[in-house]
């Protein structure tokens, strides 16, 4: 492929939140309380912003203060060109290809709420190695995620455990807003997230797309 992945994805970072059962299931009591009432029915949207951006082998810092950090292993999904109000039978045609996200964040009080403070420090979004095409991804519904700290495993899931598929979600969010060519859809992050400190490796793999290698420094 002649243009690189940043090159290509180089739009809007959209992630949907509460997109794996067993995370949705854990969380399921706390939406019977106020101020919900009830499970989201739309899919649960943030924004990485910008300066989240980061690369395969970059370097993610650990902000001087904080708690905790924790890695968010993803699929993303980047769109080839624009989607307005398409049906789920259109909806992969708009998809260029796949790639791994590693969607770092601040632990959250509310998934409702995605906190920008949380979500969007610098370098807290990083993609690669690369764009696997969509005809290389035999189903993009049956991939297996793993999570490495230090070499070694320490979360796993797979796609076909998502509340909304790929086609499904981007006919939901192409109802109110028009997906550009280039924009990435990161499909979530599976229930079990870990915490990591400087010095740590993290490696995320996804079948098919290959490894997305970052390292925590200190601030």
């Amino acid at each position: 492929m002649s243009r690189g992945l940043h090159e290509i994805a180089s739009g809007t970072l959209f992630g949907v939140a509460l997109n794996y059962q067993g995370l949705l299931q854990q969380r399921l009591a706390e939406f019977d309380q106020a101020p919900y009432t009830q499970p989201p029915i739309k899919p649960v949207l943030f924004i990485k912003t910008p300066n989240t951006r980061n690369v395969h082998q970059g370097e993610v810092v650990y902000p001087t203060g904080v708690e905790r950090l924790q890695p968010g292993p993803a699929l993303g999904v980047v769109i080839g060109k624009d989607a307005s109000r398409v049906s789920q039978a259109q909806a992969l045609s708009h998809v260029a290809g796949y790639t791994i996200v590693n969607e770092f964040s601040l632990p959250e009080d509310s998934y409702y709420r995605p906190a920008v403070k949380a979500k969007c420090r610098d370098g807290f979004c990083a993609l690669g190695p690369a764009l696997v095409p969509v005809d290389a991804i035999a189903d993009p519904h049956q991939l297996t995620l793993t999570l490495y700290v230090n070499n070694e495993r320490v979360q796993e899931n797979t796609t076909a455990n998502f509340v909304r598929g790929i086609a499904q979600l981007i006919a939901e969010l192409s109802e109110f807003m028009t997906l550009h060519a280039g924009d990435v859809l990161i499909t979530g992050t599976p229930e079990g997230r870990v915490d990591v400190r400087p010095g740590d490796r993290v490696d995320v793999e996804i079948t098919g797309l290959g490894r997305l290698t970052n390292t925590i420094v200190a601030e």
